[in-house]
């Protein structure tokens, strides 16, 4: 299957964050290496922007020979569709580039519910029982090419979030964690989150991550804050 791992450096909250050091490696990086242990990911894309910001992503890319296709900064779904139209792909798994903590694991788990046949999207985020920053989502190609044009500014900035509001046109399975760890935030998002993943990586080794081993004292430190 083809990933499209999407990424850019204009976060307003924490500016750059997606070739941010980890333990020595870029956050980017340390995505594409968990994409990579995956036993049905075949080709890997990385979707940025053309904007000035993302230079750095394109070089970062082309630095390590990692296929990189770059497109409108705010029209994420464009990415997408002009990708999957030039590889005339079926189908696709989308990534967020702020997961440094994606688990192949679970990349497989829903690839092998995908390939079933039965579904036009497979995920793990509709509801979420999940953590942030472990979503997976496969989605037929046709999907996009079918219903881009009804996208609204928030469609095409969240690319699949059409589908979920509609969720009663399409055939959508969702995989559900065995348990809810939807409290816990494992993406980065914020400086506060940088320093957490930090944390998590100088004492768990982050390429066989598993939450539940997570002493409670970090866990604390995941959780939503309550507004």
């Amino acid at each position: 299957m083809l990933c499209i791992l999407q990424a850019r450096m204009s976060s307003k909250r924490l500016p750059g964050k997606s070739l941010k050091l980890i333990r020595g490696k870029e956050v980017l990086q340390l995505v594409y290496d968990q994409i990579s242990k995956s036993k049905y990911i075949s080709k890997i894309i990385i979707a940025t922007s053309k904007h000035a910001t993302d230079n750095k992503i394109y070089s970062f890319c082309k630095k390590r020979n990692i296929p990189v296709f770059r497109g409108s900064l705010n029209n994420v779904a464009s990415r997408f569709y002009n990708i999957i139209k030039k590889k005339n792909c079926e189908e696709f798994v989308r990534i967020n580039g702020d997961s440094p903590l994606t688990s192949s694991k679970i990349i497989d788990k829903l690839c092998r519910q995908f390939l079933k046949g039965k579904n036009e999207i497979v995920t793990n985020s509709f509801p979420r029982s999940f953590p942030k920053g472990q979503s997976v989502e496969i989605i037929k190609s046709s999907l996009i090419k079918k219903n881009i044009n009804k996208f609204n500014k928030y469609d095409l900035e969240h690319v699949t979030t059409y589908f979920y509001r509609n969720f009663k046109k399409f055939k959508i399975k969702n995989i559900r964690n065995k348990k809810n760890q939807s409290m816990y935030n494992l993406s980065i998002d914020s400086k506060k989150d940088f320093v957490n993943i930090n944390l998590i990586a100088s004492s768990y080794n982050i390429y066989d991550f598993d939450i539940i081993k997570l002493k409670e004292s970090i866990k604390k430190k995941l959780l939503y804050e309550k507004i």
